[in-house]
């Protein structure tokens, strides 16, 4: 019986009911692991809520530090509020001391108003409020949590899944083949990472720029929790799926739908089409560069992979006719026997790698 745990050989003939209790497995370990991360990331659920809303808190800061939009209109008003208090704290402060020129009656009285007004003043906030994102419902601050731990448990847990699911397809590879993908199948975690790390830090700062400044003259704006964590998290998933490049291409080189000299006469197209994509993605021209760079450097890095590993295939059929150049006679006298021709496999014997006796072939 296959299972998630063993990975499957080439030559290995599985039956239809094998594949699917292999798959059956690996459906099971993907989620198991999606329960797993889902409990760690509810418990650090705080810590999470936290890294989700920097990136508009650092944008709403610099809107306070120029007092545009509704908080930081709001601070203005604040910081107004807070320094004639505390001018109007030390005029009185004034008045109620010896030698003011007010009587004593009238300095009695305002003592105590001079300490109400000091407590009041230690009451006021000093930094600046709304940063964080607003609820409305009742219950959505419950919801909005599940569902950012929901999203982080996907994003943590998408490397492991992947993997089951490249590992489901592998056993369609030769062993030669196998040892040029298996380094491949490996990078999927630190690609899908890399993926992440560039969307949090270069593509949603943008992002968030982009729409928290777009007419902020004309609207009340005031952003959404639910909502802002739905584009955020769309954002890093798909920043980390787009970095699964070099996987695809090589999936694709190895199918027979590409190959490499296709892929460097594409280059033109491929550049213009990482261009449209960082362009669809709002930021201003700096962002547009620092978003086109690693995309193409990705398809770049596509090239070299499908060229090794059409190396590495086209390396063993020519080591095999070489073994059969200086072959002699058998002690029988009889002429060695020609070589069989080999029989290159096709696209559904890669994806069925069956038993042929199953297939009533």
């Amino acid at each position: 019986m296959a299972t998630a745990i063993r990975m499957i050989g080439h030559e290995e003939q599985l039956s239809l009911v094998d594949h699917l209790e292999e798959l059956r497995t690996r459906l099971i370990i993907s989620v198991a692991v999606l329960a797993v991360a889902f409990g760690i990331c509810l418990w650090q659920n705080h810590e999470l809520l936290h890294i989700m809303n920097k990136p508009l808190q650092t944008e709403t800061r610099k809107q306070v530090a120029n007092g545009d939009g509704t908080v930081g209109q709001a601070n203005l008003a604040q910081q107004g509020v807070l320094k004639t208090a505390q001018t109007t704290h030390a005029a009185l402060g004034l008045l109620d001391r010896p030698g003011s020129g007010l009587s004593a009656q009238t300095r009695a009285q305002l003592t105590p108003l001079v300490s109400a007004l000091k407590a009041d003043i230690a009451k006021l906030p000093r930094g600046a409020a709304g940063l964080d994102p607003v609820t409305i419902g009742i219950a959505e601050p419950f919801t909005t949590t599940i569902t950012v731990t929901l999203y982080f448990a996907l994003i943590v847990s998408l490397p492991i899944i992947l993997f089951e699911l490249y590992g489901f397809i592998l056993p369609a590879l030769a062993p030669h083949e196998r040892r040029v993908a298996m380094p491949l199948l490996a990078s999927v975690p630190f690609l899908f990472a890399a993926g992440v790390a560039f969307g949090y830090f270069v593509v949603l700062p943008a992002a968030v720029r982009f729409f928290a400044n777009f007419n902020s003259n004309d609207f009340n704006v005031l952003v959404q929790a639910s909502p802002l964590y739905s584009f955020e998290s769309t954002i890093l998933l798909a920043m980390g799926l787009v970095f699964q490049v070099p996987v695809v291409i090589l999936g694709a080189t190895r199918l027979g739908l590409l190959t490499p000299r296709q892929l460097r006469r594409g280059r033109p197209f491929a550049f213009a089409g990482c261009a449209a994509v960082a362009a669809f993605l709002p930021g201003d021209a700096l962002t547009l560069l620092l978003e086109t760079v690693p995309l193409y450097l990705l398809y770049e890095i596509s090239i070299l992979i499908a060229a090794l590993v059409g190396k590495a295939s086209r390396v063993r059929p020519e080591e095999g006719s070489a073994a059969t150049v200086g072959a002699e006679p058998s002690a029988g006298g009889s002429p060695p026997q020609p070589p069989e021709r080999a029989v290159e496999p096709t696209v559904q014997d890669l994806i069925d790698h069956i038993d042929p006796r199953l297939s009533g072939e």
